[in-house]
């Protein structure tokens, strides 16, 4: 027998009474996204396949970063700058570099710094040759990766962003993959929040105006060609929580330095994250058959944390839902039911309801008797 169990969550805080679908940006494509919950709070176009520019560098660094990570690529390990690094990526093409210099032996270390920092064309291709033999090659790495961490609409074809046919990604892979690139890699992060690196006795700044502007800003990555307009794959932490924006199609430095700012400032005022549930806290109790207990108690397996806009958080409607009796043995940690949260506006959130303990099987004599219960007195 299916059992549904109704709770209501009541929340108090301040209600705005804003709208959160009249919220409008300039960018032609624009996502904004919760870093804990993973929910988007803002979508336009995320899903259509763009140029990305430099933005697409963040897959360069982290297959770098993956790499140092496992150990098979150190900091201070260095790789050597070639020709077609030079010609493709060098001052001489009037593109973002590094300045690096035929012939260099460049620490791992510093190769990122002009990544994330100067947006170095040429520091990418050396990368990327010093990693797979060539830029067509690591393309295919990148591919690969792609696949890998579920985007679903990106494809590679260099390693810098430099305008290709197949050189596409969309605002939704491009958060995703920073997402990932912040959980994983908290021990290099913070190479994406410094403001200026000195290579070849020439310093540059990051081009990323939210460090200069927004408190807590502290990341990612800038873009700009002719076809994908002014770009910024952003993220910035206030009061514990962050936000990761991807915009993209803007018109000037300007305007991309305003349309983020409003949007990351939006995301922050208008919406919160609530805790829920607890992991381990009970929320229902199932009957068990064939069980040496009676019942056993159900819960969730980690914390469960929403993002509420800001005129949602009065009332959210939680119930759960799981068959009984659940048939022994059952083991801790086994999934029995589900949790649904509902709040208007929003897709519903399904979490795993779990079993808190373990129920060992009642013998032979244990399982006639209860099988004798069920036909004299029914089901109870």
């Amino acid at each position: 027998m299916q059992k549904k169990w109704g709770l209501v969550i009541l929340l108090c805080g301040v209600v705005s009474g804003f709208d959160a679908h009249a919220y409008e940006t300039t960018a032609r494509n624009a996502i904004l996204m919760d870093y804990d919950t993973g929910e988007y709070l803002f979508e336009k176009g995320i899903t259509e396949a763009v140029p990305p520019a430099s933005m697409s560098k963040l897959m360069t660094v982290y297959i770098l970063m993956s790499k140092i990570k496992d150990g098979s690529i150190k900091l201070d390990d260095t790789f050597s700058v070639s020709e077609n690094a030079w010609r493709k990526g060098g001052a001489a093409t009037g593109g973002s570099t590094m300045f690096l210099s035929i012939g260099d032996n460049v620490s791992v270390e510093n190769l990122i710094k002009g990544i994330v920092i100067q947006s170095g064309n040429d520091a990418c291709i050396v990368v990327a040759e010093n990693i797979s033999g060539s830029e067509e090659d690591f393309a295919v790495l990148m591919n690969k990766t792609a696949k890998e961490l579920g985007l679903k609409n990106s494809s590679f074809a260099n390693s810098t962003g430099l305008p290709h046919p197949d050189q596409m990604m969309s605002m939704e892979d491009l958060a995703i993959l920073s997402r990932h690139i912040i959980k994983e890699f908290p021990d290099l992060y913070h190479y994406f929040s410094e403001k200026e690196f000195t290579y070849n006795n020439i310093k540059q700044g990051n081009r990323n105006p939210l460090l200069y502007t927004m408190a807590g800003a502290d990341g990612l990555k800038t873009g700009h060609t002719e076809e994908a307009g002014f770009c910024l794959d952003a993220s910035a932490v206030k009061n514990g929580r962050r936000l990761i924006e991807v915009m993209s199609g803007m018109s000037s430095n300007k305007e991309r330095s305003e349309e983020a700012e409003r949007l990351m400032s939006w995301g922050f005022r208008e919406f919160n994250n609530y805790k829920m549930f607890n992991k381990g806290q009970v929320i229902a109790t199932a009957k068990v058959w064939y069980g040496q207990q009676k019942n056993v108690d159900l819960t969730v397996g980690n914390d469960v944390l929403k993002t509420i806009h800001m005129s949602k958080i009065d009332h959210v409607k939680s119930s759960v839902e799981f068959d009984e009796p659940i048939k022994a043995p059952i083991k801790a940690g086994q999934e029995v039911g589900k949790l649904k949260i509902e709040i208007e506006g929003q897709p519903t959130l399904e979490v795993p309801l779990v079993a808190a303990q373990n129920v060992n099987k009642v013998g032979l004599l244990g399982r006639f008797i209860a099988n004798v219960k069920y036909f004299v007195f029914g089901a109870k």
